[in-house]
């Protein structure tokens, strides 16, 4: 008997009570109150209600010891903040996300010391900071020494109990509640006995929050509590939304060994006692991380999780040792009161003994995905914490940036519901359609932690996962009907998350960040640099890979390698661009005049005649800003009519008018280059002239204003000043005369093109003498070009090519073409070209 497919919503009586409000927040860690709090300073009057599975103290956040990652320092930078979060996340980070993180965190983290939170402080008042895995500045602040989650979730529960928020504690949320549009209206929920309200019920609202943190407990040793089962990210499945990097699942890599066997939530010993200089040693006391990362010890957790398990392996033994002896009985009671607490309460004194420890898991890097502002991909659904992939932890989070991202995109959260104020229609009743249906049996739930600790666990392979998957496949199948209750629901949260995991994993052929796989033991961005997106349907799970959004599509990078351009930098470029135009609130014309389910298509359209360039890069920017579509009806290097359209893109109408104007900035720009270049090609038609560029480019725009003008049929001069030597007059000056100065590079750089720029026909005799490769003619006249012409061509031959600059024109153009120069320098191609007049119009 084939086992049952994986439900598309959980068996469950119908709804007995009905609650309205306007957000329904579901989760109470520091996202989902943080959502809460700001909506509700936002728009006092909207009713919130939060909903929590247990008590509001219950979730991740409180067991979160280390702290929070900040840029508070004034020697430190959100550059840097954000360089350290990229280099942890391994090429698969957001980098706007990233961005928004590090620049808003300070601001954010302010907000939640004013609502309450003590961190400490040094004796003059400063907030201490401390440094831990990853990070190369002291930017954590913490709390109680190792207790900064118990204190923030204790701030956020006092600022909510003194509003109007309503809370539903003990409440079991079930499923999405949806408008005939397919926006969500709202949710149901299971409400245990403690809580307000017993039994099903269902919520209406205007906009749904998932805040409902990680699912670690879908393995057999976690350091997540026990509500930590998944329950978003299946419910976001069930849903129809899409969930992305879910492979990506953190091991803290020091998680308090309690013995072959321990299962459950285990202790986490911080990675802040490696910040504050413990280490690592095996059961020799080798210290082995030294030599395996420049970091050593404070390598990000992906890096020492594996080491531990390699030396695990080589040793035979089922854990390793972090030592802190040297920190004394005082530092370990006053800086990590509630870790040495919790060792002492299992027979260990970290002051006088290692404290064995081994990986276990610890955090979901990936999950239900998001944009900028939280947004699912259902209008109305929104996500953030643990349970979404927002992009700023990539393929492995950075230490303390979680609690960090739970402050920052919750109030940007909060902030889009109140500007955008969803209106969805009435809850309709979800068609019978013969969708997969049936819960799985509680009883499996040991079973699934433990083949997915043993095959989709830090060491991962081929073989171990397909066993995994077929594991969970049989675990699906049951003899007998299972009751509708919230042992069953976990359960089937739980099966559904195991199964997506390990299909991901399994589908994921290379080793990157927290994904470790034994038989493809490399990281490989030729092929996967980019993200697998899941959705669930009612023909079974379908998996899409999508290239990085930072990473520009395949066949655009193609396009630009191909024309001599590095998509890296181009990406780098737009990202800047991007940056200037967004700032830290968006396109707020276009968040606040345009709805979001809104989509329309765009065409580029010429508004004079001219030559075109640029039009991957305009491409590449539409598509970073989540253009479904585009399509070209024009060539790079072709001449346009005005009213010609180059090019169509399709897409939600804000995220095409958000990129209109940095696409269009650098495409009338880099088209105005290569017209101006094609009217000078024109003008020296018939000649054995070349026009070509100088080196009088903007900042950062070299590599593409120099593609430019080889669309509009010029050549490239140097890219820069590595690429040849050119001796000018300055240099004839310091170096004692032409001769000296061209003798003095020939000795440094043997093997280098040498060109010499002369002003007098004088100096040609001897810069010829000296072998030179390349005389440029500077501000030379017409007739004085011709002479210099004819005598080096009687003295070399074609062995010296010969360039005309300075007061060219395009009316004496041809006429110095004529007089048999090679090249035509013309700086003003790159440096003052006008923009090609380029528009984008909407449709409709």
């Amino acid at each position: 008997m084939s086992a049952p497919a994986i439900p598309l919503r959980l068996t469950a009586p119908a709804p007995g009570w009905t609650v309205e409000a306007d957000v329904v927040v579901i989760g109470s860690g520091v996202a989902g109150l943080t959502v809460a709090l700001r909506h509700a300073e936002l728009e006092p009057s909207a009713k919130v209600l939060v909903v929590t599975k247990d008590v509001l103290a219950a979730g991740s956040t409180r067991w979160a010891q280390g702290g929070i990652a900040a840029v508070l320092d004034p020697r430190d930078t959100p550059d840097e903040h954000l360089n350290d979060t990229l280099i942890a996340g391994v090429g698969l980070c957001d980098v706007q996300a990233v961005r928004a993180l590090v620049t808003e965190g300070p601001g954010a983290l302010r907000r939640l010391i004013a609502r309450g939170a003590r961190f400490d402080r040094t004796p003059d008042g400063e907030l201490q900071l401390t440094r831990e895995g990853g990070h190369r500045r002291d930017r954590i602040v913490h709390a109680g020494g190792d207790a900064t989650g118990a204190e923030v979730q204790r701030a956020l529960i006092e600022a909510v109990r003194a509003s109007e928020i309503e809370v539903i504690e003990h409440a079991l949320v079930l499923d999405l509640l949806k408008d005939a549009r397919g926006r969500a209206r709202g949710v149901t929920l299971h409400v245990m006995g403690e809580g307000a309200r017993d039994g099903v019920g269902a919520v209406r609202a205007r906009a749904v929050v998932l805040a409902t943190g990680g699912m670690g407990q879908v393995y057999s040793a976690t350091t997540n509590p026990a509500v930590s089962t998944g329950d978003g990210v299946a419910l976001a499945l069930r849903a129809g939304a899409v969930v992305r990097d879910i492979e990506f699942v953190q091991f803290h890599p020091t998680v308090l060994w309690l013995g072959e066997g321990s299962t459950g939530q285990q202790p986490l010993i911080s990675e802040a006692v490696r910040g504050e200089g413990a280490y690592l040693v095996d059961h020799e006391g080798v210290r082995f991380m030294r030599g395996a990362h420049e970091l050593a010890d404070l390598a990000p957790r992906d890096v020492v999780a594996k080491a531990i398990m390699r030396r695990i392996r080589e040793t035979g033994r089922d854990h390793m040792y972090l030592d802190g002896r040297h920190f004394g009985r005082e530092k370990w009671e006053t800086r990590f009161p509630t870790i040495y607490a919790v060792c002492r309460e299992h027979g260990i004194d970290p002051a006088v003994e290692p404290i064995p420890v081994a990986p276990a898991a610890h955090y979901a890097s990936g999950g239900v995905m998001t944009d900028l502002r939280g947004r699912t991909s259902i209008e109305g659904l929104y996500a953030c914490g643990e349970v979404a992939c927002t992009g700023v932890h990539g393929a492995n989070r950075l230490a303390s940036n979680s609690l960090l991202e739970g402050l920052v995109f919750a109030e940007r959260i909060a902030e889009d519901i109140q500007a955008v104020r969803p209106s969805p229609g009435e809850p309709v009743e979800p068609v019978e359609s013969g969708a997969p249906s049936g819960l799985a049996d509680p009883r499996v739930r040991p079973r699934i932690q433990a083949h997915m600790s043993t095959g989709a666990s830090v060491l991962r392979s081929r073989e171990s996962l397909l066993a995994t998957a077929r594991a969970l496949r049989e675990a699906r199948w049951t003899p007998v009907e299972v009751p509708a209750c919230t042992e069953s629901w976990e359960a089937t949260n739980l099966l559904t998350v195991a199964t997506v995991l390990t299909g991901a994993a399994a589908a994921r052929l290379e080793t990157r960040g927290s994904h470790w796989r034994e038989d493809h033991d490399t990281r490989d961005d030729n092929e996967w640099l980019g993200h697998l997106d899941v959705t669930l349907t009612e023909e079974g799970l379908r998996m899409t890979y999508t290239p990085h959004g930072d990473a520009m599509p395949p066949r655009v990078a193609q396009e630009l390698t191909a024309a001599g351009l590095d998509p890296a930098e181009v990406d780098a470029l737009i990202d800047r661009a991007l940056a200037e135009d967004l700032q830290e609130a968006g396109d707020v014309t276009s968040l606040a005049t345009i709805p979001a389910e809104q989509r329309s298509a765009a065409d580029v359209v010429a508004r004079k005649d001219g030559v075109v360039a640029g039009l991957a890069v305009a491409e590449a920017v539409f598509v970073r800003l989540g253009a479904a579509r585009t399509e070209r009806r024009a060539k790079d290097g072709e001449r346009v009519r005005a009213g010609d359209v180059l090019m169509t893109v399709e897409g939600p109408v804000r995220a095409l008018l958000t990129a209109e104007r940095t696409a269009l900035n650098l495409l009338t720009h880099l088209s105005g280059v290569a017209t101006l270049t094609g009217r000078w090609v024109e003008a020296i038609s018939g000649t054995a002239a070349r026009v070509r560029d100088s080196r009088k480019t903007l900042p950062g725009l070299r590599a593409l204003e120099k593609y430019a003008v080889r669309c509009g049929g010029g050549v490239n001069h140097r890219m820069s000043l590595s690429d040849a030597a050119l001796i000018k007059d300055n240099h004839v000056v310091a170096a004692g005369g032409v001769a000296e100065a061209f003798r003095a590079v020939r000795e440094r750089y043997p093997d280098l093109p040498i060109e010499v720029e002369v002003d007098r026909l004088d100096q040609l005799a001897a810069v010829l003498d000296e072998g030179a490769e390349e005389i440029l003619l500077d501000n030379f006249t017409i007739e004085d070009t011709a002479r210099a012409v004819h005598v080096v061509k009687n003295r070399a031959g074609n062995r010296v090519a010969l360039e005309a600059s300075g007061g060219l024109t395009l009316e004496s153009a041809r006429r110095v073409a004529e007089t048999g120069v090679d090249y035509l320098a013309v700086g003003a191609l790159t440096h003052s070209a006008p923009a090609l007049d380029i528009a984008l119009d909407l449709r409709g």
